[in-house]
């Protein structure tokens, strides 16, 4: 998988500047609590294609970047802004160089906003060349006013309208700013539900960056803080990943037995969040021998890390695509269980593709009776059909993955501890 982009900006350390910073935000957006306000999705389900069908929706690609938050705040005796990320941590970064004008008067700066999207890697094919880029897809507020309770078809409309268009046009009277940004700032392209072939067909083999599936979007309902049930993800069913933290687990010593045996293969233990900092053990994942050998060689830290990792249906085992380093959790217990679900009852694409017709009829409809109008950008076209997915997918009829909670105890293995690097490897 290509690499995550590295956060820009200056780290806020201290805790009364971001206990501010985060007061400001939930002030802005009219919360009692200060955590993460970012909606989440949920998997994509075989029952979501007639949800399709009775509901508006968006859909979009989704991007294999990082997850970050954008809040412009502004500093009205001055006329400045200062311009914050803030990603899934909660933690917040300071970045230079981004100004956007007031879509009124390009004179003054746009008021306290927050931004939500994508920071992504786009690497030209031809050139090589990497360009750092914030795709946003949503707002919850603009201007100084909340948008949340408004509909996706109105913030989208604000996102390109008073975001996106004076940003533009500033850049295109003033070139020389464009060296200066920390990223480029984009909207990102959206389409209707039904031209789910313009996105397979069409968006995607033109990105610069990678994707890992779609993202479905409903038109009328507001922005949710956390998991929003009418955000849909949608990935093919053995593409479909968890984000659990990985525990490393060393047998006691054989000749110590107060130690532990830094030498042997530990057991590894994945870890499903189970709110505040408590866990459960959901599963532990088999690693070979010469798996063992590959680890240490690389003289990566694995213990105590969030990974994200697939189900292999034919070797009835996890295996780990990348570490989340940009998580400060796993995923929590429940996501973990709808996520097994999606596996389980998971939508291939040419279900998607097959389903097309119905919602664009469907759409159509309550279109005639005055329904909401489409995403801001030009008429969808499509294409002929996205290709089938490969015969190496696992058929509907492969067996259930089991979900083996129980409770984590300590005392089935020691936990990593001690020295640093035991072997060649970070613990």
């Amino acid at each position: 998988m290509p690499p995550l982009p590295t956060l820009p900006g200056e780290f806020i350390e201290s805790r009364d500047e971001v206990f501010a910073l985060r007061s400001y935000v939930a002030a802005l957006l009219g919360l009692e609590s200060t955590r993460f306000p970012g909606s989440q999705p949920v998997s994509f389900k075989t029952g979501d294609l007639r949800r399709l069908e009775n509901e508006d929706y968006w859909v979009c690609e989704k991007s294999d970047g990082i997850r970050v938050l954008v809040y412009i705040k502004y500093i009205q005796h001055s006329n400045e802004q200062e311009v914050y990320l803030i990603d899934r941590k909660n933690d917040y970064r300071r970045v230079h160089g981004l100004y956007i004008p007031h879509h009124e008067d390009p004179r003054n700066g746009l008021r306290d906003t927050l931004l939500d999207g994508e920071l992504v890697l786009d690497v030209d094919p031809v050139t090589r060349r990497e360009t750092l880029r914030l795709l946003a897809f949503d707002c919850l507020a603009v201007d100084g006013v909340c948008v949340m309770e408004k509909s996706l078809t109105s913030r989208y409309g604000k996102l390109q309208q008073w975001v996106l268009k004076p940003f533009a046009a500033m850049l295109k009277d003033m070139p020389a700013l464009a060296a200066d940004l920390p990223f480029d700032l984009k909207v990102k392209r959206m389409e209707r539900s039904y031209s789910i072939a313009t996105v397979l067909n069409e968006v995607i083999p033109k990105l610069q960056h990678g994707h890992d599936g779609l993202i479905y979007t409903c038109a009328t309902t507001k922005y949710v803080v956390g998991t929003d049930t009418t955000l849909l993800k949608w990935k093919p069913p053995s593409e479909n990943s968890v984000d659990f933290k990985l525990e490393l687990r060393f047998p006691p010593s054989k000749t110590h037995p107060d130690g532990l045996d830094y030498y042997s293969k530990p057991t590894f233990v994945l870890l499903a969040w189970a709110g505040g900092n408590k866990y459960d053990h959901f599963d532990t994942m088999r690693i070979s021998d010469d798996e063992w050998e590959r680890m240490k060689e690389t003289g990566d830290q694995f213990d105590d890390r969030v990974v994200e990792v697939v189900w292999s249906f034919a070797e009835r085992n996890w295996k780990i695509l990348r570490f989340r380093d940009d998580k400060k959790h796993g995923n929590h217990k429940d996501v973990v269980g709808s996520v097994i679900e999606s596996i389980q009852d998971g939508v291939e694409v040419d279900a998607l593709l097959q389903g097309a017709t119905a919602v664009r009829t469907a759409w159509k409809q309550r279109e005639s009776r005055g329904g909401n109008p489409p995403p801001h950008q030009p008429p969808p076209t499509s294409r002929a059909g996205y290709p089938p997915p490969p015969p190496s997918q696992p058929p509907a009829s492969q067996p259930p993955i089991q979900l083996r909670w129980r409770p984590f105890s300590p005392n089935e293995y020691g936990r990593v501890s001690g020295p640093i690097m035991v072997a060649g490897m970070m613990r």
